[in-house]
């Protein structure tokens, strides 16, 4: 099945999408069917979505969009909350019976190589929007209208999203999905990511209050 996805909103970019694979998927949360969206069948890394097997796309659905992090998913890393938002969203996920979107694009969009030397730079002071910049990359690559073609795709029409970026709001604009509500998804700051959800808060716009 492909779907295609063309948008223009400030962070989307087209996407044209193939439905390549899906399975069961038992996880701790609960069993989850995976899809495997991308351009082409030989693709090692393609968007992910897992969808609670009692969803009901007919109604309203709660959808975490997720970007990976390898550091973060993978390795419990301290330095930003991404790992934490992971598994938080996917029990409000399995709770509600929604859909995850695991989207492709470590580092916010620059990739894991980008990253750590964008880490090497925050080892020395640069806060991590300077620390990007710095290197020549933008603050934020990521765009969302895979995700958004991935829900057309399941047929679903109206969502109750959990984030805290606007960015992901924005992304729906002119897309024929329409956002019920938005869920907060607040970690406790720790020590070693405290800057960074704050330069999150106060230079991103992200939609928590930290201070």
């Amino acid at each position: 099945m492909s779907v295609t996805a063309d948008y223009s909103t400030t962070k989307s970019s087209p996407h044209s999408l193939l439905r390549q694979a899906d399975a069961m998927i038992p996880t701790p949360w609960g069993n989850f069917r995976m899809f495997a969206y991308a351009d082409h069948a030989d693709d090692w890394m393609p968007h992910l979505a897992l969808m609670h097997e009692d969803c009901n796309p007919l109604q309203p659905v709660v959808v975490r969009i997720h970007s990976e992090c390898i550091t973060g998913d993978l390795f419990g890393s301290k330095k930003c909350d991404c790992g934490e938002q992971l598994h938080r969203a996917l029990h409000m996920i399995a709770a509600n019976k929604g859909v995850l979107l695991y989207l492709r694009q470590e580092g916010r969009g620059i990739g894991i190589i980008n990253k750590l030397k964008a880490y090497q730079l925050q080892e020395k002071g640069y806060d991590t929007i300077h620390a990007n910049l710095h290197l020549g990359l933008e603050v934020d690559a990521r765009h969302y209208s895979a995700a958004v073609a991935m829900l057309q795709d399941q047929g679903i029409q109206e969502i109750e999203l959990i984030t805290n970026n606007p960015d992901k709001i924005d992304a729906f604009d002119k897309s024929g999905i329409s956002i019920r509500q938005r869920i907060p998804i607040v970690v406790q700051p720790q020590e070693e990511n405290a800057d960074y959800l704050r330069t999150k808060q106060t230079e991103m716009g992200h939609l928590f209050d930290l201070l």
